[in-house]
Order: C-alpha cells, then sequence, then structure tokens
C-alpha cells in the first residue's frame, strides 16, 4: 500500500519515482528520413493499422485532428489505417486487451495499465519532445479567476474534478504529490469527481460545476496563452478559454510524456517503420506534427519500458491503497 515512507521518499525524490516525475531533456536523436510509400513485408500481418484515440476532447475534434495524419499513414504504408477514438481511456486499454487495435498514443499512467492488464503484452515506442527538446510536462490544478481561491490552502473545503481515472497528470500523479504534501484527500476537498477527460473537467469548473480541476500542460512559454502545449492551449486555440478567466494555482513536479505504446506481438519490420514514420514527422511534415500534438514541440525521442516502471509501481500502489479503502 501507499505509506507515509512511500510518500516520504516521493517528496524526497528517491528512486521511486527517479524518470516519471523528474524526466528532463535527452540527447537528440540522429536525424531519421521518412519512410518511402510503398507496400512492406510486414502489411501481410498487419493488413490494417488500427490506431486508438484516447478521450479528453470531443470526438468530432479529435477525428479532425488526425485525418491528414492517418491519410499520410495509409499513403506511406500502403494499408487502409483506422481511427478508433474512446469516450474516456479505459476504451482504449481494453481495446489493447482484446487485441483491436495496434497502438495508441497513451499517458504514462494509461501505458502502466495497459502494459499489466496484457501481461506486458505492450512496448512503448517514442514520446513526444516538448519546445525545449525535453520529453516532461506537468500537471496544473486550476480555478476560476473569480474564485477568490488563489493557493491550494484556498481549496479546503472546496470540489475538485479528476480528468480520468487513468490519466496521469489528471489523476494519478496529482494525488501522489497532494498526499506527499500531507493532505488527507477524503477529508481535504468537500467533494472529487471525474470531469470524464481533460477538456470536460476544466469546462466543468467554468461553468462553476467544481472548484477546481487538473489537466495538462508543457509548463514551457506564456502561461496566459495555456503554454506551448497541452490541454489548456488546445482550449485557447478552439476559442474554448480565455486563460483570463482561470487561475492555476498549483504545478507537479515533471512527469514523463506519455508514449506511442504498440502490441508487443507485432512484427519488429511494423514497430521500425512505424517509429521511422514518427520521427520523421516534425521535420518532413511540421503541420501534421503540430495537429496531433497540439502544439509547439520538436518531433519525438524513442523511450524504453524501464523508464516507465515507476509509474508502473506507483499505479500498482493507487490499485492497493483502493482496495484498502473499501
Amino acid at each position: 500500500m501507499i505509506t507515509r515512507r512511500t510518500l516520504a521518499g516521493l517528496a524526497a525524490g528517491l528512486p521511486l519515482l527517479p524518470a516519471a516525475l523528474r524526466a528532463q531533456g535527452t540527447n537528440a536523436d540522429a536525424p531519421v528520413a521518412m519512410p518511402q510509400p510503398g507496400r512492406r513485408p510486414w502489411a501481410d500481418q498487419v493488413q490494417t493499422i488500427r490506431l486508438g484515440l484516447l478521450g479528453g476532447e470531443n470526438e468530432g475534434d479529435r477525428l479532425g485532428r488526425y485525418e491528414a495524419y492517418r491519410g499520410l499513414l495509409e499513403r506511406t504504408f500502403a494499408v487502409p489505417v483506422r481511427l478508433f477514438p474512446a469516450a474516456d481511456y479505459a476504451g482504449v486499454m481494453q481495446a489493447f486487451s482484446a487485441r483491436q487495435i495496434e497502438g495508441a498514443s497513451l499517458g504514462a499512467a494509461a501505458y502502466a495499465g495497459a502494459w499489466l492488464d496484457t501481461n506486458g503484452g505492450v512496448e512503448p515506442l517514442f514520446v513526444a519532445r516538448e519546445a525545449d527538446g525535453g520529453i516532461s510536462y506537468i500537471s496544473v490544478m486550476v480555478v476560476r479567476a473569480d474564485s477568490g481561491i488563489t493557493s491550494l490552502d484556498g481549496m479546503r473545503g472546496k470540489s475538485l474534478a479528476w480528468a480520468d481515472p487513468n490519466s496521469t497528470s489528471g489523476y494519478l500523479v496529482p494525488r501522489s504529490e497532494l498526499r506527499s504534501a500531507g493532505l488527507n484527500l477524503d477529508q481535504y476537498f468537500s467533494r472529487t469527481g471525474f470531469g470524464g477527460g481533460h477538456e470536460q473537467a476544466v469546462v466543468a469548473v467554468l461553468q462553476r460545476q467544481y472548484d477546481g480541476a487538473v489537466t495538462w500542460a508543457s509548463g514551457q512559454g506564456e502561461e496566459s496563452q495555456g503554454f506551448t502545449r497541452g490541454n489548456l492551449r488546445a482550449m485557447v486555440e478552439k476559442g474554448m478559454l480565455n486563460m483570463r478567466d482561470l487561475r492555476i494555482i498549483w504545478k507537479s513536479r515533471p512527469i514523463l510524456n506519455g508514449p506511442m505504446t504498440v502490441r508487443r506481438d507485432l512484427p519488429q519490420g511494423f514497430k521500425d517503420d512505424f517509429s521511422a514514420f514518427h520521427l520523421a514527422l516534425a521535420t518532413a511534415h511540421p503541420d501534421i506534427y503540430n495537429q496531433v500534438e497540439r502544439g509547439g514541440g520538436r518531433g519525438y525521442a524513442r523511450v524504453t519500458h524501464e523508464q516507465f516502471e515507476p509509474i508502473i509501481q506507483l499505479r500498482r500502489e493507487e490499485a492497493a491503497e483502493r482496495r484498502r479503502r473499501t
């Protein structure tokens, strides 16, 4: 279970979450060329590339952002590419367990959940780089600017919306860090609930359904514009949010960006080609890259499963804590 000693380790930055919560930039990968169009030998086994899309924004916006990307994948590898938007994170994780998709871009906690659910049947390939070349982002807690709440102390006795139970920045990490700060989450807030995704959680705050919410942001660039990348920036760009209407009252430590995840049983040739496509995407097709990643970044960086082991451990402990409470 999550004990005071565990939480003290988190607060002290001990080995429990070294890569996941304190990940910074890595050395740039060598330049990769966009694969030449044409059918590959692995296409006999992967006759359609099925990609899950996490919840967090409305389905129409998700499909619209990914259409040019889907078309480019299809033209490059000469196989059909289908997109499957899920209502929530669990839908994509379940699709991995049922072998209904080949890949999906997941948050670190969702990757950890999928890895546990499939007994190691998925693997990470790469993560997005931020504007400074780093591979981490942050969780932020937001309230209405006119709420009178100016700090975490002001949230005592107030309501808080988590984004999704399988979200890293919208649930797992803020819960861990708030506990490490000494908060009893069952008593500190008047109530907590799930907004149904990052976008929906922020909307719930704007509509006064909750006093605060947690969501994700790059933590770089102008806060007044929603930073360089993240849910707040995406909502600003879609005209759903004016940052003057929100106040950020809490920020987490850095969190390792979530990985593009694929089934482990897929041909290695597919994984290599799929990785090369993405590692070249920001340079070869920057507009498509920006649509997919919702804001400014600098391409992708390769990652390994071992970098996500701390989040897997934290997820196990969170599950044990839930069982203890019930």
